[in-house]
């Protein structure tokens, strides 16, 4: 079921827009947290809850954008009840400020977003000395999640509806450092390679998402939580990638428009069917089997264990 292809047993595929597949759903009373929503995916991500009648926290660095982006969902839909607020997901202090501002508000939290990424950048440190890429895709939404999640486990036991957690993963992950993510040189610059530290950081997305969802069951809270590949898609990500902006305008006609690699991110946060689904890897807005790294309970363990210490820093 490629992009190319039909629709799966979801009744959606690779064509399918966000706004099809939250055709007629009310999401009015809940509320959502979307990062990385000022461009991109997360931006339509965020303009469809919008639409459907959610309060939407966009989240991210540059408030300049921010403001932009809320200006043109409430020009479209001028009801609409959307806040921005800043978040650098490669800071540690940044993630605390950001989750202590929100609690602050003392408003329900339904669903998380965790949509943020870079892609394919030179070798860098963030500002707690963590490889970029592991820092910004992983560590920073790992602890966002942490901080956020007895509100949303309050907030599903107070109103009975079921928090949703969604990891924006990628296909990348199966191309990684042997072993699938290097725990013990996390940071080192020797053997550095930036398309495998990428997909490093994507295989942690799907690996938080399955340790998560066993704890959450663990505790019997009523919040699930689902990592997903949105498609390839016509966004400003791969620009630290000379080659991939090079052969982006022969392989664009095969590539997603916005709306269309949106679409599994709002289906995973909204779509009635999906209650109770917890660990699973969705593409085009279907359930797909992981490989690989992406299936072990040992790996996402100790993930979850280094990832708690350096988050604790």
């Amino acid at each position: 079921m490629g992009w190319w292809g039909g629709r799966g047993s979801s009744g959606f595929g690779g064509r399918s827009t966000s706004d099809e597949v939250t055709e007629g759903i009310d999401a009015s009373g809940l509320t959502a947290i979307v990062t990385g929503g000022f461009s991109g995916i997360g931006e339509d991500t965020a303009r469809v809850l919008a639409l459907r009648g959610a309060y939407v926290v966009i989240a991210g660095r540059n408030l300049e954008n921010g403001r932009k982006t809320k200006d043109e969902i409430l020009k479209k839909f001028p009801g609409a009840k959307v806040e921005i607020m800043e978040l650098d997901l490669s800071s540690l202090t940044s993630v605390r400020r950001f989750a202590n501002e929100f609690l602050a508000k003392n408003v329900p939290l339904n669903i998380l977003i965790n949509n943020a990424g870079i892609m394919l950048c030179p070798y860098q440190l963030s500002v707690d000395g963590v490889e970029m890429h592991f820092a910004t895709n992983h560590l920073g939404h790992f602890l966002l999640t942490n901080l956020l999640l007895d509100k949303m486990k309050e907030t599903a036991k107070v109103t009975g509806t079921e928090g949703r957690i969604i990891n924006v993963s990628s296909m990348a992950y199966m191309m990684t450092y042997r072993g699938g993510i290097q725990l013990e040189r996390l940071n080192e610059k020797s053997g550095y390679m930036s398309f495998l530290a990428y997909g490093q950081s994507k295989l942690a997305n799907i690996l938080h998402a399955n340790e998560l969802t066993k704890r959450l069951s663990e505790e019997g809270a009523n919040v699930t939580a689902n990592s997903l590949h949105p498609g390839e898609i016509k966004t400003g990500l791969p620009r630290y990638s000379r080659l991939v902006q090079a052969i982006m305008p022969f392989y664009s006609p095969f590539m997603k428009s916005i709306p269309q690699g949106a679409a599994t991110t709002c289906y995973l946060a909204l779509h009635p069917s999906l209650k109770g689904v917890s660990g699973e890897y969705f593409h085009n807005c279907n359930v797909y089997g992981k490989g690989g790294y992406a299936k072990s309970e040992e790996l996402a363990k100790k993930l979850w264990d280094v990832s708690v210490q350096m988050s604790s820093k």
